[in-house]
């Protein structure tokens, strides 16, 4: 088994064997210096002396080189050297883990692999006399070689174009094949491959820059680090840029103008001397790196960018370097990557789970899973770490060699603080937001929004100051924030250090912007002292089961504008609110309040600016009295309130998109201001068992899914629009549909446990119903269509 994983001190990229008679003025000459273009670092044996056995400098080259690559030609087992050659290159393989490429050089590679043929005769004379032993292991070796997946010339019709491939092949496998430079860095080889395929290092005529970009934390100076190590002994000059290279010009130019002409000419000196390796090179003009660069294939590297000048001082242009060369520009801001033309862009995302898992017992255990003891809480630590590869590092370092009851122990710390370390290196990001309306915004997704939808996030912050488009955008650039599948993706430690910043606020938590911790929300609620600094309440009851809400406690946070009790399903709450409460903040823009205790809204509650209202398993009998003006308001869910025998006029509503009234037994009818919601999409009243009766029209172009599923009582069926695509009537008592009934657009109708078989007056249209829905994505779904 080749041990692959042992460190090795490689001393060459390449050892070739070949037999000199065949190719050593054709092939081989052409090959090598195809080697020396790409800086692949070949063994040569000119001054070696060859004899019957293994000079002891040559038996040290092949162990020392990464590669070996056997040309097999005609006269090639002619040779006892390159036979002996072959033997300690199989051995290598086997033990060290060495890569061995085959060339098959106008031979059948069959007859390699058998001995047969020409090549097979003039092997057998070579045996001749040989120790039975000697033999056997040259032909184990011409055996193992020759199976291995390698290169056939006569499939090649120009030879340059095959030496061009093996030698392409062979800078692939250096740079994906290192030592064992990364052990800790789980799932490096992927990082390395995908970067990979966007630097196209195989391309020599032309110069490429690539950025790499991630949030803090995620590994990408590591992942840059190592590619660097790999990539740089292939390239005439190299340098990699880190915080410190520069950090001493941006410190003398700190007071200056950021985008001064001395900041660049300095910038300039010290990166042309560190690609160089030259100490005290002069610059006197930006033309200078193009100057000197022009004609040399570089690797340059520059971590953890944070300022533009730094980009359009040293890499100005690709036109400044020479073909082949690669610029890699590491940053936790996509913006300047963007502004610098540079599309490229490699996303390091987080590692999975498993990875995750593997990375943490590295650090904590030194071995990629845990000790049966520890698999539970080593999995709760990777939770609390959320697979950031810098808080799997300083949390396994922390507990390494600890015993299972100090895990146990440290447990509720690692819980409720970030790690110094870590929210040192978090806080960079947002230190660095240059406008305090982003760092609002960061805040509010950090306390509040964290998860949710963009559209959601742009419709509750609408009337705010903070510029929210942009602001997204900037958090997104600068790696704060991820959007995935629309929804805002908060890292959960970055998301602990933005409640940790409101903390910092004020030692009164009822002076902050946002209360997100149970025992500041308890206090806050229960003695009264919440203020008009505070913005959004955001309270999981999953520690407490009851809750006490002092009479005013809502009456001085006038500047309230979300309000979030979430309860665990299945959960009791006693509440202790007071007959006489009836206040709420008419600045509502967000309303969660799962099982209110209250039959109906604060008799003082304004809803005019309410966007989302959501009162799940509530108490409530109604919701307010009057029409309001609900200009605003998109969302109401009130499911499972099953005492909610009244909906309020909804005629203001006409921004409602959805209405979510199920399993709200009690209710009997729905109002006929329904109508009026020009912009209703989702209508659910599944699961209301005493619906009676329904406005005889829903005529709303917008309204696209109506569920009645459940409604038990319901027996008539209301004139509809045409706009329908899912239509769910499940255990109803609908009789018979209106015999106007049109529905073009509709892709799922569930009917089942309808018993009625005159539901359909017009046959034509069930017809044509059916035809469309055949051809339906939801087409499974039609049942009960034909009865």
């Amino acid at each position: 088994m080749a041990s692959s994983s042992s460190p090795r001190n490689w001393v060459y990229d390449v050892f070739p064997s070949f037999s000199g008679k065949d190719v050593r003025v054709t092939f081989m000459g052409h090959f090598l210096k195809e080697l020396e273009l790409k800086l692949i670092t070949a063994f040569i044996d000119n001054d070696i002396e060859r004899g019957q056995s293994l000079d002891p400098e040559l038996k040290k080259a092949i162990k020392g080189s990464r590669i070996a690559v056997v040309v097999f030609s005609k006269n090639y087992a002619s040779s006892t050297w390159c036979l002996n050659e072959l033997v300690e290159i199989v051995q290598c393989k086997e033990k060290c883990g060495q890569t061995v490429i085959p060339v098959f050089y106008g031979l059948d590679p069959s007859h390699v692999r058998k001995q047969t043929g020409d090549f097979g005769s003039i092997f057998d004379k070579t045996c001749e006399k040989k120790p039975e032993d000697v033999i056997s292991q040259w032909k184990e070796a011409l055996t193992n070689v020759a199976n291995t997946l390698g290169y056939h010339s006569v499939a090649w019709g120009k030879e340059a174009k095959l030496i061009e491939e093996i030698v392409d092949d062979i800078l692939d496998k250096l740079l994906m094949n290192a030592p064992n430079d990364s052990k800790d860095f789980v799932g490096i080889e992927d990082h390395m491959a995908e970067i990979s395929v966007l630097l196209q290092l195989n391309s020599e005529k032309l110069v490429r820059m690539v950025g790499i970009w991630g949030t803090s934390g995620v590994g990408k100076t590591t992942i840059a680090r190592i590619l660097f190590k790999r990539l740089s002994h292939f390239f005439q000059g190299s340098v990699f840029i880190d915080k410190h290279f520069i950090s001493e010009t941006m410190e003398i130019y700190n007071k200056g103008n950021p985008d001064d002409y001395n900041i660049k000419l300095h910038l300039q000196e010290r990166f042309l001397s560190g690609i160089l390796k030259k100490e005290g090179i002069n610059v006197d003009h930006l033309g200078s790196v193009r100057d000197k660069l022009n004609h040399q294939k570089v690797l340059i590297v520059i971590d953890d960018l944070d300022e533009q000048v730094v980009l359009d001082a040293m890499v100005g242009q690709t036109d400044w370097f020479g073909f082949g060369s690669r610029i890699i520009v590491v940053t936790k801001d996509q913006h300047f990557l963007r502004a610098h033309g540079i599309d490229c862009i490699y996303e390091v995302r987080l590692p999975s789970n498993i990875q995750a898992l593997q990375m943490f017992c590295r650090y904590a255990f030194s071995k990629d899973s845990p000790p049966h003891d520890f698999s539970e809480i080593a999995s709760e630590v990777v939770l609390l770490a959320g697979n950031l590869p810098l808080g799997l590092q300083v949390l396994g370092s922390c507990l390494r060699g600890r015993l299972i009851g100090d895990w146990v122990n440290m447990m509720p710390r690692l819980q409720k603080d970030l790690d110094g370390k870590i929210e040192k290196t978090l806080k960079v990001s947002y230190e660095k937001l240059d406008n305090e309306k982003d760092k609002a915004l960061f805040r509010h997704i950090a306390c509040f929004f964290n998860g949710e939808k963009i559209s959601d996030i742009k419709i509750l912050l609408r009337d705010s100051d903070l510029e929210v488009d942009y602001g997204l955008q900037n958090l997104i650039d600068k790696s704060l924030i991820f959007v995935r599948n629309g929804s805002i993706e908060m890292h959960l430690l970055l998301q602990e250090m933005g409640k940790k910043i409101v903390r910092t606020q004020s030692k009164k938590p009822g002076e902050r912007e946002f209360l997100v911790d149970s025992k500041d929300i308890y206090n806050a609620l229960k003695h009264n002292t919440g203020t008009e600094n505070v913005l959004g309440i955001a309270l999981d009851m999953g520690e407490n089961d009851e809750l006490h809400i002092h009479e005013s406690a809502f009456k001085q946070m006038r500047c309230l504008l979300f309000l979030k009790f979430h309860i665990k399903q299945n959960k009791d709450v006693r509440w202790h609110l007071p007959e006489d409460f009836d206040y709420l903040p008419s600045t509502l823009r967000l309303l969660s309040w799962e099982k209110y205790p209250l039959t109906s809204m604060p008799s003082g509650f304004s809803p005019v600016n309410l966007v989302k209202l959501q009162m799940q398993e509530s108490k409530l009998e109604k919701l307010w009295a009057g029409v309001h003006s609900l200009i605003s308001l998109k969302d109401i869910d009130l499911q499972k309130s099953k005492s909610l025998t009244h909906i309020p006029d909804l005629s203001m509503a006409i921004n409602l998109k959805t209405l979510d009234l199920g399993d709200c037994s009690s209710l009997m009818e729905l109002p006929s201001s329904i109508q009026s919601l020009n912009k209703l999409e989702k209508l659910d009243m599944s699961g209301c068992s005493n619906l009676e009766a329904l406005p005889r029209a829903i005529n709303l172009q917008s309204l696209n899914r109506l569920d009645l599923k459940g409604c038990s009582r319901l027996r008539s069926f209301p004139d509809i629009s045409t706009s329908y695509v899912e239509l769910i009537l499940d255990r109803t008592s609908i009789d018979k549909f209106p015999s106007n009934l049109r529905l073009e657009n509709l892709q799922l109708l569930s009917m089942r446990a309808i018993k009625s078989d005159k539901l359909w007056e017009d046959v034509q249209t069930r017809k044509e119903i059916w035809t469309r829905m055949k051809h339906s994505p939801l087409s499974n779904r039609r049942d009960g269509l034909l009865s």
